[in-house]
């Protein structure tokens, strides 16, 4: 983008061409609420501003949702491998002294 604008390229078609390149969701925002706001004569410091709030609280919310999707993830392993593995731990020494006595 940097040498698109040294290049002579506008600084919002610059912008449109790197989110066009990027094709990141979140990028595309930042880039259209800063081409509006060249376009408007909005300061660039209070829509950063904003935006990096925007983006902080949909980061928390995605790592949210990824920890309360973590538990259900979590049991399958948990009931394949470790639960197997405790009772044979627990219940192995009382096996044995069952077939003993029968026998």
């Amino acid at each position: 983008m940097t040498r698109e604008i040294q290049v002579g390229t506008p600084r919002r078609t610059a912008l449109r061409n790197m989110s066009e390149r990027v094709r990141q969701p979140d990028l595309r925002v930042v880039v259209h609420a800063l081409v509006q706001a060249d376009e408007l004569g909005v300061p660039i410091g209070s829509i950063l501003r904003i935006q990096s709030d925007q983006l902080r609280s949909r980061r928390f919310d995605r790592a949210e949702k990824l920890a309360h999707e973590a538990p259900v993830k979590m049991l399958g392993p948990l009931m394949l491998c470790i639960f197997p593995a405790v009772f044979v731990i627990l219940l192995g020494p009382l096996l044995l002294q069952a077939s003993k006595s029968v026998f």
